[in-house]
């Protein structure tokens, strides 16, 4: 005689399957560690054989382990399924949007899911933030829906639409001696510390081919893996960088930082969103892709429209310099 089995013990085992562990399940589920394992350990009491077994500090599924798990996750889809189907026939939408974003894309992704979710309560929200392989593996594991990044990946197929421009920039500190030349190129920059993002990131791969579409080597400076990390060592004098200006408003704002008076900077690029083209969209995913794709730039114009009358504030500044210094 079967015993019964709930969602909770479902979502267990499901958790656990794909993130590796107790402990990363109880993080991603909002419950302690013993929760967790008392779920777990309930639902091998109700199949009557061991699901996971120790390895070192972690744990592996058994052969009976990697079943449950497989049903597990088509049980949770389905209730998904059915919970949001019956929410548009409401005329409403319900259901958890997982969406995954590259770091860059938490500083205008936020404002986006606002809007979206007003007036839809029933809708949840599960951001994944991470540089561009991270984002690429997640959407092909299935644990995210939608993807935000900056450009398509050639190693996954999947349907990618842009939605809105993304402007990208040389910066450094106000006061850099670079900010005052005439005529930069980037060969100018060959000889500074160019702070990068770590390879993998969608802006390390943007500055690699502009300085390989000028004939030029990418620059050997710092690389780190926070753009918060380098806008502090730009404004400190420390370097020159490449990033997104989605990342940079608030310094610019303070002027803590510049743009580099290079031609054609800053450098406009474009935000996709893409998703598996041979998995069917949940119907939120679908209208957050919709939504994006109707209201994505006139959202992100919203948020510019300050900055640009930053852009303009320094551009005046750096030329009244450049003038000083020529004088």
């Amino acid at each position: 005689m079967y015993k019964t089995t709930t969602f909770r013990q479902l979502n267990a085992i499901d958790a656990i399957a794909r993130l590796g562990g107790v402990s990363r399940a109880a993080e991603e589920l909002h419950l302690t560690q013993p929760t967790v394992s008392l779920q777990l350990r309930l639902l091998e009491e109700a199949t009557g054989t061991p699901l996971v077994q120790k390895s070192g500090r972690g744990v592996l599924l058994t052969p009976a382990g990697e079943v449950m798990a497989g049903y597990a996750g088509q049980i949770l889809k389905l209730w998904r399924d059915a919970v949001e189907e019956v929410a548009a026939l409401r005329g409403g939408l319900a259901g958890t949007l997982r969406v995954g974003a590259i770091t860059t894309a938490e500083y205008l992704l936020p404002q986006m899911l606002v809007a979206f979710t007003e007036g839809q309560p029933d809708v949840k929200i599960m951001l994944r933030v991470g540089n561009r392989e991270e984002i690429v593996r997640m959407l092909a594991m299935h644990e995210i829906d939608l993807a935000i990044i900056g450009r398509p990946p050639t190693e996954v197929r999947t349907h990618a639409v842009a939605f809105a421009k993304h402007p990208m920039a040389f910066i450094a500190a106000p006061d850099h001696p670079l900010m005052s030349r005439r005529q930069l190129t980037l060969d100018d920059l060959m000889t500074e510390n160019l702070l990068v993002r770590e390879r993998g990131s969608g802006t390390r791969t943007t500055v690699e081919r502009l300085f390989r579409e000028a004939g030029l080597r990418l620059p050997h400076g710092s690389e780190l893996s926070s753009n918060a990390a380098i806008k502090r060592m730009v404004s400190a004098g420390l370097g020159v960088a490449f990033l997104s200006l989605h990342a940079c408003t608030l310094e610019f704002e303070a002027g803590l930082i510049g743009l580099l008076p290079l031609p054609g900077n800053p450098v406009e690029r474009d935000w996709y969103v893409l998703h598996l083209p041979a998995v069917r969209l949940p119907p939120v995913a679908a209208a957050f892709r919709a939504f994006l794709v109707e209201h994505g730039q006139a959202q992100i114009h919203r948020q510019l429209e300050t900055f640009d009358g930053i852009l303009k504030r320094l551009h005046a500044q750096a030329r009244r310099r450049r003038a000083a210094r020529g004088a």
